[in-house]
């Protein structure tokens, strides 16, 4: 998870002024979501960023991890070992979410919900308290996976009662491919949506890209700017929003599913996906194996999803980069050591 400054300013509208930049704010999936939309008419704009607002705050609903919801609905099936009813759109999600997981050899691992309630991360505040090592190691045996899951017509079922299903690793950025198909679709081509620091890129605004900044993971200020190529998405994982701490050492929601541990291998992990119809899945997803296989395994997995700008914060603050970020980004705070991703 990012924060991701937006670096837009609101323009006052005027019978004189160019075309508007029009931005709506909200919170949903527990975090700030802005849709920022350049060159329409107030009215149109407004139009359709309540459109898509209504169908993020649907998405939040079904989506759920522990309140009640389509997700908490099909974990109670599986406990009982029953199959559960889904529609369509479920199915195309947790297919999807099954593909990643796959390519990703498990570190982006949606079945693991029952590892993210041990550690406390399934509340709206995470208290400073360990799980005990018994405990992670009985929910290790269960081995939940999303080849577990098995689809007929109308049911998904779970051949392994210890699947707890949580979409959270990547809801934000699934989220936002359909809002930007959404507007793509009734022709909104200038537009920015940021979920919680999940930001899709359509467009510009006026002549120039947009342009966000990348949070620097230890102070309250953007560490570097990046302007997003139409259709562009930028994600990052970090371990310094959801978090808490014991004994002066971090515990993050990056749970590592061959340990039971939070990851501990980095600060955070910036990509940017590529134009597609998942570019916003990818840019969530594709962080998970990057932050919690380390370092070594960045490429690995930059190449397993399709990427080449990519950022690593390390543990000393230092940072690696790929060739092909370095020559965009726009250092704001230089880090003292830059390297390069090879």
């Amino acid at each position: 998870m990012i924060k991701i400054f937006l670096l837009v300013g609101v323009l006052l509208l005027s019978a004189c002024s160019k075309a508007p930049l029009y931005q709506q704010e909200s919170y949903v999936f527990g975090t700030r979501v802005q849709i920022s939309i350049w060159g329409l008419p107030e009215d149109v704009a407004q139009k359709h960023a309540a459109a898509v607002f209504a169908d993020l705050d649907r998405i939040h609903t079904r989506l759920h991890p522990w309140q009640p919801s389509e997700i908490t609905r099909i974990n109670a099936s599986f406990a009982r070992g029953e199959p559960a009813l889904i529609d369509t759109e479920t199915a195309a999600l947790l297919k999807q979410a099954s593909q990643y997981a796959e390519r990703s050899d498990q570190l982006f691992n949606p079945a693991m919900g029952g590892l993210i309630t041990a550690w406390g991360f399934h509340k709206d505040s995470y208290a400073p308290v360990l799980p005990s090592q018994a405990s992670i190691d009985q929910l290790l045996a269960g081995q939940p996976s999303m080849q577990n899951l098995s689809f007929e017509a109308s049911t998904v079922s779970s051949s392994n009662p210890a699947v707890q299903l949580d979409t959270g690793g990547f809801a934000k950025g699934w989220a936002l491919d359909r809002a930007a198909a959404y507007l793509r679709k009734h022709r909104v081509n200038n537009a920015l949506i940021n979920i919680g620091g999940n930001v899709l890129a359509l467009g510009k605004k006026d002549q120039t890209p947009w342009v966000v900044g990348i949070q620097h993971p230890r102070e309250p200020q953007a560490m570097a700017t990046i302007a997003l190529k139409s259709g562009e998405a930028i994600g990052t994982s970090g371990d310094y929003q959801r978090f808490f701490e014991v004994g002066g050492k971090r515990y993050s929601h990056l749970i590592d599913p061959r340990t039971g541990q939070p990851a501990t291998t980095m600060e955070a992990a910036t990509v940017i996906a590529p134009p597609s119809l998942e570019a916003g899945a990818i840019s969530d997803i594709a962080t998970k194996p990057i932050f919690i296989g380390g370092i070594g395994k960045t490429l690995h997995y930059a190449q397993r999803f399709g990427l080449q700008d990519v950022l690593i914060v390390g543990n000393d603050g230092s940072v690696y980069i790929t060739e092909e970020l370095q020559r965009r980004i726009s250092w704001i705070k230089p880090p003292v050591h830059i390297y390069r991703l090879r």
